[in-house]
């Protein structure tokens, strides 16, 4: 899909480099030779010619292949696909079907994560006994994205593409990064930014959300937070929550299926009425599918982080020119 057609959904800069998995568990993601590539569960996939049939188990997956042109290659996703426009129409797959519906329709590849090469092993081994390609891909940081985005364009013979998505991407972060780089460090905006509320998680100080949150000029207070397991997902706890009640002029979280958060739980936490953000009313709900999918649409992301952030820079003559010296 063109870029400018994608333009008026969205609105970062960074070195690619050859390399990379989000979960502790898995492989570095490769791009090993010019037609060889590395997954993250250590496959060694030999890339002939591009894959034409493909299945995607993981809505980002499909999102950036609709991205690089590949929709009409797509013959099937998984339940949870509900982006872009015309992906309704596919048909659905999951990893609770048996193998046989999978090789009713005959991929050459399908794309998963690591969750379900670990979760649901004996269906991945026995498409594969099949002849089947699997490729297990899921990028910890926007570092790893790039590679992720190029490996993609690997395997489906859109390199010179998935480069302009990457280059699509810079160009839109470093608009973002203008519009705030003259704001005053003192004057930044302290946002705790929550990943899941019952268990008062974040995020680590390297992912995808917080990467957005810094872009957008907002400060993460919560930048000491652990990992859990190794993923993009960190430990904080109320206690220290509640330590930097003073200092959290805004109080983010993420909104979706992994964290069902609204701003009356927020709100009606026990003891969160101390914290500052929550006192002034500056709560403020995000999509985690613009904020925790490795897609294009991060830069919405960034957008709208930086609308609640700094709403008199990020007016529509700002967003406009984030989105059309893309074209």
């Amino acid at each position: 899909m063109k870029l400018k057609k994608f333009s008026r959904y969205l609105v970062f800069g960074i070195i690619v480099p050859v390399l990379v998995c989000q979960m502790a568990y898995a492989e570095p993601m490769a791009l090993i030779s010019e037609n060889q590539i590395q997954d993250c569960a250590g496959r060694l996939v030999l890339v002939e010619k591009p894959f034409s049939r493909i299945i995607s188990l993981y809505p980002a997956h499909t999102e950036n292949l609709y991205f690089l042109g590949m929709e009409k290659k797509i013959i099937g996703v998984s339940r949870g696909d509900d982006y872009p426009e015309g992906v309704e129409k596919k048909t659905r797959y999951s990893v609770h079907d048996g193998p046989e519906k999978f090789l009713a329709a005959r991929p050459d590849l399908i794309l998963i994560r690591p969750m379900i090469d670990h979760g649901y092993s004996q269906l991945i081994r026995t498409l594969e006994q099949f002849g089947i390609t699997v490729v297990s891909l899921q990028p910890a940081d926007v570092h790893e994205m790039f590679i992720y985005w190029r490996i993609l364009g690997r395997l489906t013979g859109k390199e010179s593409q998935s480069q302009e998505m990457i280059e699509y991407f810079r160009q839109s972060a470093d608009r973002i990064r203008s519009l705030v780089e003259g704001i005053d460090e003192n004057k930044r905006k302290k946002v705790y930014f929550e990943a899941v509320h019952g268990k008062m998680k974040t995020f680590t100080p390297g992912s995808m959300p917080v990467f957005a949150l810094k872009t957008a000029g907002g400060i993460n207070v919560a930048s000491g937070a652990n990992s859990v397991r190794g993923t993009n997902i960190a430990y904080f706890g109320k206690e220290r929550i509640l330590s930097l009640a003073d200092q959290i002029d805004v109080y983010l979280a993420q909104q979706g299926a992994m964290n069902n958060s609204t701003e009356e739980m927020i709100r009606n936490e026990p003891g969160f009425s101390v914290i500052k953000a929550v006192r002034e009313g500056k709560i403020y709900l995000v999509d985690e599918k613009l904020v925790s999918r490795p897609t294009v649409r991060l830069i919405s992301g960034m957008v709208r982080i930086g609308e609640i952030l700094y709403p008199d820079i990020f007016d529509d003559d700002a967003k406009k020119m984030i989105c059309d010296g893309l074209k």
